[in-house]
């Protein structure tokens, strides 16, 4: 069997050191030049390995300080409907969340914006951080029309999700999602245990069943812990 090319190879090195935990999370990693005298290869070449590494969120390069193992981004995809806690199992990590509030509402004109109906109406609404091994990934703020989730309340969710349930129940019709980069709030910011001033992620969802509108969230994620991708076949 042919040998790898000799970036690919150093790549391979970098990131068994990486996965193995020898070097952990900020972790600094050996110079180019360390590099190459190590695999007796031009600079070009660790370059390029590198750089790729960096691409793909295994490290990040600091100005005068060097190179870094940096915490790999969960990634979600943006045009699908994911439980969080499927993505977070599926990358090897633990999940759990936790319930900051679970409750009816009058619902005031944004929320009644968002859910279409009118104002004052009933709603419930859940607010929810998710963590990733012992991390917060995910503050979900969820409002709901009681007329098609009526057991909303009821549920237990610390032991399945938001969109466990309501997939469950209603089944997905439509969704929509909007997309923005915002400094969070500070209650935001508490929640994620972030600074005010570091950026997040934050997606507006809406779901709609047979034609009618069930649920709207925001989605708060660190941007430095998660990203979004979509994917579309032309």
């Amino acid at each position: 069997m042919p040998k790898s090319p000799r970036f690919q190879q150093i790549k391979d090195f970098l990131i068994e050191k990486i996965e193995s935990q020898e070097w952990p999370v900020g972790a600094k990693v050996p110079t180019e030049a360390e590099l190459c005298e190590q695999f007796s290869v031009s600079r070009m070449t660790v370059n390029k390995a590198v750089r790729d590494l960096v691409n793909e969120g295994w490290l990040e390069r600091t100005p005068r300080l060097g190179t870094f193992v940096c915490q790999r981004k969960a990634e979600s995809p943006l045009m699908d409907i994911r439980n969080i806690a499927e993505e977070i199992s599926g990358r090897g990590q633990a999940h759990h969340s936790e319930i900051i509030s679970l409750r009816r509402i009058r619902a005031p004109e944004d929320v009644a914006m968002r859910l279409g109906i009118m104002l004052g109406s009933d709603v419930f609404k859940s607010e929810i951080v998710h963590f990733a091994d012992e991390v917060p990934i995910q503050v979900e703020l969820r409002w709901v029309n009681p007329a098609f989730a009526p057991d909303y309340l009821k549920q237990d969710f610390s032991a399945i999700t938001p969109n466990q349930y309501l997939v469950s129940n209603c089944p997905l019709g439509t969704i929509e999602h909007t997309v923005e980069a915002i400094l969070p709030p500070a209650h935001i910011a508490k929640l994620l245990q972030i600074e005010t001033t570091q950026p997040c992620l934050l997606l507006h969802r809406r779901t709609w069943s047979e034609n009618q509108l069930v649920s709207a969230a925001l989605l708060y994620h660190p941007g430095n812990r998660y990203k979004l991708s979509a994917r579309a076949e032309l």
